[in-house]
């Protein structure tokens, strides 16, 4: 049978093609691990190798395909969050947090625009603003003037585009949404260390390695995502439907 007739198949089938294109990833991730030894104090060179992996990630978007037509919608969408979130890595890498945490909000405002709003789910959405409420009412006292309204609305916007990922893949089952939502769960993840070393004060060991390497496999597990996005797919899958 052909693989078209088979879309799980067919989407991992594509996920593992995608290899060439993903090399400048997985050098400039090398490159960052192995030249920035220690936690950077805000210099021109470990800025550009913080921000290096994300921009190798936006060539892989752009490379894979994509165009304004509606079958490429989420790849925009995720394109356009990974350059916010380069420039949020910029921004906290020159010690401007507020406006770092800005950046990624933007990004997250893109990602859930790209995950949608179908399936709702809310049972699952639910659970994860219970939580983040009771994260958010911990840390509270811990935050200065600016942060103790900027974390409240950063953390549901994570909140969101966690959700959202999660119902997808949930709806869906397939493995690129379900990639991507392991994803989202480790971009939480690696925020949740931040807040811990931040806010909570608790010394974690190799804190930076710990938060860039969930934070590169999250943003990885995104953009992967975008693998299945083009009108072939979806043709497949409508012929498949009927």
């Amino acid at each position: 049978a052909a693989l078209s007739e088979f879309p799980a198949l067919h989407q991992t089938a594509k996920a593992k093609s995608q290899g060439p294109k993903l090399v400048p990833f997985l050098v400039t991730i090398v490159l960052y691990f192995s030249l920035v030894r220690k936690d950077p104090q805000g210099e021109l060179w470990t800025t550009v190798l913080k921000c290096l992996p994300i921009f190798a990630l936006v060539f892989y978007v752009v490379a894979k395909g994509i165009s304004l037509k509606k079958e490429y919608r989420r790849s925009l969408w995720i394109l356009l969050g990974l350059v916010f979130s380069s420039g949020g890595d910029a921004l906290l890498n020159i010690n401007l947090f507020p406006f770092g945490m800005i950046s990624f909000g933007v990004a997250h405002v893109f990602y859930i625009s790209a995950f949608g709003w179908k399936p709702i789910k809310w049972f699952i959405g639910l659970l994860l603003y219970v939580a983040v409420s009771l994260f958010v009412y911990f840390v509270h006292t811990k935050l200065d003037e600016i942060l103790i309204i900027g974390v409240p609305i950063y953390c549901f916007l994570i909140t969101t585009m966690l959700w959202r990922s999660l119902a997808r893949a949930v709806d869906s089952r397939n493995f690129l949404a379900v990639f991507c939502a392991i994803g989202a769960i480790l971009f939480v993840i690696s925020d949740a260390l931040i807040a811990v070393t931040m806010f909570v004060g608790v010394p974690l060991p190799c804190a930076r390695l710990q938060i860039m390497i969930t934070y590169y496999a999250a943003q990885f597990a995104i953009a992967l995502s975008t693998a299945d996005d083009g009108p072939a797919l979806q043709r497949s899958l409508r012929k498949k439907i009927k």
